[in-house]
């Protein structure tokens, strides 16, 4: 796919559904079917996105950034354009957790400190790191998630009891979660998620809503960072956002009616699907390996 399309600025431009100039200059508009194809695919995923946001507190870039990969985007593109989608995303996950009461606001805003110092950091590292890496480093982050949940099964009516070693704890949490969304284009609620049940007591329902609002400043001062960089195409991710935050609200629903339990196991069967064809796309492109590997 590199080799077809060149660099990243070039293929961004190439997709962008207002045929935009950039700072590489104008470029020729796909086709109209072509177009048409692409404006499709970015509102299905992120009806998708969404739904799964709301379903399960996550940002929703396990499913953009392969979406975004597959019409043609590198995966450095894919992550920052990811992130800019999940700014509207997150904004309606809040508003239907927290309207059930489902929002811890002190852990939220502690995390929040640590994700917008991680995000300045890993969009700084995003720009700087070779493809091949990022695509493994997406490879394993599923597959810690996938493992996480089948492992954990979170009570559904704990509460955080903070405490100053646990606020400190949140911190670096927030620090960890504000480098993965820069990096891997991701909300990092998946990360955030059960870390917030196993390590600080809260419930599944309790760990979405704050992992929600935890991500929305990292993925403003991330997306910030990425558009400095040249990194994001911004139309690209409005699209995407906006059919997420129609969707959101009707996941949230769902998880209220799951039990803890059965929510943890759909979420590591989604990403046992997501992970397969990312470790596929990923062995592709490593020079030792892909060679050998049949073509579409």
């Amino acid at each position: 796919m590199n080799g077809k399309h060149g660099k990243g600025d070039t293929t961004v431009d190439r997709l962008n559904v207002a045929n935009s100039a950039t700072t590489t200059g104008a470029v020729k508009a796909p086709s109209g079917r072509r177009r048409i194809r692409n404006i499709a695919v970015m509102v299905i995923v992120g009806l998708l996105a969404g739904a799964l946001s709301g379903l399960f507190g996550i940002g929703g870039g396990s499913i953009i950034v392969p979406a975004l990969v597959w019409i043609g985007y590198t995966q450095r593109h894919a992550a920052a354009t990811s992130l800019a989608a999940i700014i509207p995303l997150s904004i309606s996950g809040v508003g239907s957790y927290a309207a059930n009461g489902n929002v811890d606001w002190l852990a939220a805003a502690l995390m929040v400190v640590g994700t917008i110092a991680g995000s300045i950091m890993g969009s700084w590292l995003l720009s700087r790191l070779s493809e091949l890496l990022l695509r493994w480093a997406y490879v394993a982050f599923l597959a810690f998630v996938m493992i996480s949940q089948v492992i954990l099964v979170p009570s559904r009516d704990s509460v955080i009891h903070m405490t100053a070693i646990k606020g400190t704890c949140l911190i670096v949490l927030g620090i960890l979660i504000g480098m993965l969304s820069a990096l891997l284009g991701v909300g990092g609620g998946a990360v955030a998620v059960p870390a917030l049940s196993l390590a600080f007591g809260a419930s599944d329902l309790i760990a979405r809503g704050t992992s929600l609002l935890a991500m929305f400043p990292s993925a403003i001062t991330g997306t910030i960072s990425n558009w400095k960089r040249g990194l994001v195409n911004l139309g690209t991710g409005l699209l995407i956002g906006i059919a997420a935050a129609a969707a959101t609200p009707i996941g949230s629903a769902v998880a209220s009616m799951l039990s803890a339990r059965a929510g943890s196991y759909l979420l590591a069967a989604y990403l046992l699907i997501v992970l397969l064809r990312c470790t596929w796309t990923a062995l592709k492109i490593t020079p030792s390996i892909g060679p050998m590997l049949p073509r579409r």
